[in-house]
């Protein structure tokens, strides 16, 4: 069976770190990895019946790094003995990605670590229910692990930085406009000796070991130049130490300095890497915060406040003005108004009454209302909505292989060309100097560092697509995020995408003996077990409790319904179905044309093999539909509209919505055959729908766009999600592609320019160690400062 999983991994530097070990994921059996740098996350997918997830992670750490873990702690009630306890622990102990589980009976608690990309809390909750008890989430004691991680690197960067200080005025003496004074007791090599060793070894401990794992995997990455680079200062600096002491050597070319201020440089633009980056998933988090975070639970007719997480389905909820809806439900006591705007779009509050659905984070605006819990936890639409969000920032775009290939060649060739570079400045350009050939090879290596390019396009699709998500727009991957802006043609569907997808009945023109009552009334019972908007419009215009008996129902996909109503033949629907039943119907066309040139639906009713009727249905244009066809035209996008509906009625709304093309009368399965028709001529075409019967041409197309407040099948067979249904979106979802990919153009601009310039400058000689060591640093930051401009950009 197929799983997917979202793994933490720590310990990666550069995007040589990533690519090793998507490499090493993909060469396992049934496993299929993408890694991204930027989240430091691997996203898995695999098959559970050929390999494990332990596999999985001990492949990670054999690589060189870790699987990033977290602690939970659970509040478990319903144990009575140490067996109960054992038990438990035994239980989940026994699921996948749970590192260990420690279960105390006296305090009724759990301790669990765990692995969040195979495992979360809401299984451990399930296992435990299993078992027999119950538990709910007490305290998340990891939760914070990037604050920690922040606060350590801000740490060991103090530190460096204070240790290094004493070392970076004896530069000060090297300066020609400097002639002031200076304390000579930092000229000593061995009181520089001290500091410059602790921060080589033990500030600079991860370079070595992070150097040494990739080395012992046949690899190389940034901890693998800068543990040379410095190692090499430091150790030529401690050769010129030993030897002043002990050979009489009076003036020591010493680059103690070099070694920890380089090692200091690192650490700080990896600091301002670490800042950078966390304020790229600020969407996701401003996302999950919108969560409400506790519940008032009816409980025997009284009420308790409960955290958001012990509130189960079927739970009775009571939800006061001005309070966030905890979860999806349905309202069953009370009405009031409430603001949907952060889901749908709908700037105005709508009214909920008994039986409606709610969103879980939207806000109740005016009475008080009790509602039941339908969809809880990782269930609910804004749960999904972060899911997709999530899954999306940690995606790869096409573009990015490039960098990947790249970054994974680019550290072996700059080990080759810093020594090919020591060797020329030592036999040739200035023979037997050695303190200059290892100052321009040294440079060399850490100037070098290819991390600028591993993050020159994950950290734009991380911004890029959370600012899409702050508009209603969820790309479902980086790969639809840069397809997007090459489209070429766009195909709406009509009902419940240009229109509103509520038709009304507005006229009924009868040419039998019928009334118009009975005529409403064989023709709704015939469509109540119908799903289309044109069935719902019949039978909403039916106003009545008695309902005639109803058998032999069919519905003719595309062409109408038939029925045994009152023991009368029923049928509804098009043309094509009145000339499938041998039914005459040529004495109404002349009202049909008319109703058609309006713009309306016309659907004939025909009992017992007689035509009674025409039922005519009006869709309402959404207010948005005219504005975003408009906009989609002025960017040179040619716009299509594909319905199931006849030419005449079709081509009327077509034309009050500024559309030109129209495929008109297309059954649903043949939406998809329209999709490629355009396809084959050459041309990048989205589909944008919102029903099921749309979920086969969201499919098939380049990128599938679906209304946000369609079916759940169409939302799933799409590329992008538009929440809310605006069709502004679709075009704001083009220019956010367009400005994405630019920024990420730039990025990988910026990141070979800064090799390519700087290696040959270094190589020259014209580039002191340290300079070379703020210049690599600054690369990173610029890469991931300039993504964030994103952040401000206007759609």
């Amino acid at each position: 069976m197929k799983k997917a999983a979202h793994i933490g991994i720590t310990g990666m530097t550069c995007a040589a770190c990533a690519n090793r070990i998507e490499r090493g994921l993909n060469r396992m059996d049934g496993v299929a990895a993408n890694v991204n740098l930027a989240m430091e996350k691997a996203k898995v997918a695999y098959d559970d019946q050929r390999i494990k997830p332990v596999e999985i992670a001990e492949k990670i750490e054999k690589l060189g790094y870790g699987v990033a873990s977290e602690r939970v702690d659970l509040a478990i009630s319903g144990m009575t003995c140490a067996a109960c306890a054992a038990r438990i622990e035994k239980g989940l102990k026994r699921l996948p990605g749970i590192i260990s589980a420690t279960v105390n009976l006296a305090t009724e608690s759990a301790a669990v670590y765990y692995q969040p990309g195979f495992i979360e809390p809401e299984a451990m909750f399930e296992k435990i229910h299993k078992l027999g008890y119950s538990a709910v989430l007490k305290q998340a004691l990891e939760s914070d692990g990037k604050a920690k991680e922040i606060r350590r690197k801000r740490n060991r960067l103090i530190l460096s930085a204070v240790l290094s200080l004493p070392l970076l005025l004896t530069m000060v003496t090297h300066l020609p406009f400097y002639h002031g004074p200076f304390p000579m007791l930092l000229m000593n090599p061995w009181i520089q000796f001290v500091p410059a060793s602790i921060v080589q070894f033990y500030i600079g401990w991860p370079f070595y070991s992070g150097g040494v794992r990739a080395l012992l995997n046949r690899s190389a990455n940034m901890d693998v130049l800068v543990a040379l680079g410095t190692s090499a200062a430091y150790f030529y600096s401690v050769v010129q130490t030993v030897r002043y002491q002990f050979a009489g050597l009076h003036h020591p070319q010493l680059y103690f300095e070099t070694s920890a201020i380089l090692i200091t440089l690192v650490l700080l633009g990896k600091y301002m890497e670490t800042l950078a980056k966390r304020q790229t998933t600020t969407a996701l988090t401003e996302l999950m915060d919108l969560q409400a975070k506790d519940a008032a639970k009816i409980v025997d007719g009284a009420e308790e406040r409960v955290p958001i997480e012990q509130v189960e389905s079927g739970d009775l909820l009571r939800v006061r003005p001005g309070e966030k809806i905890p979860v999806d439900g349905v309202l069953v006591d009370g009405e009031s108004a409430v603001d949907e705007s952060m889901i749908t779009g709908e700037s105005l509050p709508i009214m909920k009454r008994s039986g409606d659905q709610l969103i879980g984070a939207t806000v109740n605006t005016t009475g008080s209302f009790i509602m039941k819990a339908e969809k809880v936890g990782k269930d609910t639409a804004l749960a999904g909505i972060v899911r997709i969000v999530e899954e999306a920032q940690g995606s790869k775009a096409p573009i990015q292989r490039l960098a990947d290939h790249i970054s994974g060649i680019f550290v072996p060739i700059v080990l080759v060309i810093a020594l090919f570079v020591f060797v020329i400045w030592i036999t040739a350009v200035q023979p037997g100097q050695w303190d200059t050939a290892l100052a321009a090879a040294i440079s060399v290596l850490v100037i070098a560092c290819p991390c600028a390019l591993g993050l020159a396009t994950p950290t734009s699709i991380m911004v890029g697509t959370g600012k899409a998500a702050e508009q209603g727009i969820l790309f479902k991957g980086g790969e639809y995020l840069e397809t997007t802006q090459n489209l070429q043609s766009i195909i709406f569907d009509k009902t419940g995408t240009i229109t509103k997808g509520k038709p009304e009945v507005t006229d009924v023109v009868r040419f039998g003996d019928l009334k118009k009552e009975d005529v409403l009334m064989l023709a709704a019972a015939a469509e109540k077990s119908s799903e289309h908007p044109l069935a719902r419009a019949i039978v909403t215009a039916y106003q009545s409790d008695e309902w005639p008996s109803v058998t032999h129902f069919e519905t003719h996909t595309g062409s109408g319904v038939t029925a045994l109503v009152a023991e009368k033949k029923v049928v509804i629907g098009t043309r094509r179905l009145m000339n499938q039943n041998k039914i005459e119907f040529h004495h109404a066309l002349d009202d049909t044309l008319r109703l058609e040139a309006n713009g309306k639906t016309v659907m004939f009713v025909a009992v017992d093999g007689k035509l009674q009727a025409l039922i005519a249905v009006a869709d309402t244009i959404k207010e948005s539909s005219v504005s975003a066809i408009e906009e989609l035209k002025a960017r040179g996008i040619s716009v299509y509209m594909v319905t199931g509906d006849n030419q005449r009625t079709a081509e009327a709304i077509a034309k009050k919505v500024g559309i030109d093309h129209v495929f008109a009368e297309v059954l649903p399965e043949d939406k998809a055959k329209k999709v490629r028709e355009l396809q084959n001529q050459g041309l990048r075409v989205a589909m944008v729908g919102d029903g099921i019967n749309d979920a086969p041409a969201l499919a098939v197309a380049d990128i599938g766009m679906a209304i946000g407040s369609g079916t759940d099948v169409a939302i799933e067979a799409a590329d992008i999600t538009l929440v809310g249904g605006e069709l502004t979106h679709v075009a704001k979802a083009l220019d956010l592609s367009k400005k994405t990919m630019r920024n990420i153009r730039q990025n990988l601009f910026w990141a070979l320019f800064y090799n390519t310039i700087g290696i040959p400058v270094a190589a020259l000689g014209l580039l002191a160690p340290w300079v070379a060591g703020a210049a690599m640093a600054f690369s990173s930051v610029s890469v991931v400062s300039n993504s964030l401009r994103l952040k401000r950009m206007k759609v």
